[in-house]
């Protein structure tokens, strides 16, 4: 857990550099410290589950209509969908741990600020947000597979 002396040191550093988010996992807890537009920071503190801590590749494949190649292949039909990217290079999880259900499915709603997956990078589980609400249309990132900074993991109609 982090005592205030810590979080407010970190919320100095946001506040006096040029970042705009900064999250830091210690044991169980992670802070999460993010830059408003208006130059605020915001501290967010979560305790993570010991399932979250280290999810295993899922030995079931994703279905057919979910695990469509992340090319440019949707052209027209795609240009009403809103993205959700990845923010970092790392590997892609769509659940918090391997017997658990996926946190979106195609046709599932999401609302802004809701976890849509986790990424893995450098032994830090990431809570992916959701930026926009709506419906899933495609999922376009492979469970336990790598992505790549600003590859499209999620495909949404808003709604």
């Amino acid at each position: 857990m982090f005592d205030f002396h810590e979080i407010k040191k970190l919320v100095e550093l946001v506040e006096s550099n040029d970042i705009g988010e900064l999250e830091v996992s210690r044991f169980w807890s992670k802070v999460k410290i993010r830059k408003r537009a208006e130059a605020s920071a915001t501290v967010q503190q979560q305790m993570i589950p010991m399932t979250a801590a280290a999810p295993v590749p899922s030995p079931a494949a994703p279905s057919p209509a979910e695990a469509t190649a992340s090319g440019d292949g949707g052209g027209d039909a795609d240009a009403d969908l809103i993205p959700i990217r990845s923010p970092m290079v790392g590997t892609f999880y769509r659940a918090p741990a391997p017997d658990a259900d996926p946190y979106v499915g195609v046709g599932g709603d999401v609302r802004p600020g809701q976890v849509v997956c986790i990424i893995e990078a450098m032994k830090l589980m990431n809570e992916i947000e959701a930026e926009v609400g709506g419906k899933v249309v495609k999922v376009l990132a492979e469970n336990a597979q790598p992505v790549q900074y600003d590859q499209t993991l999620f495909l949404v109609q808003e709604g």
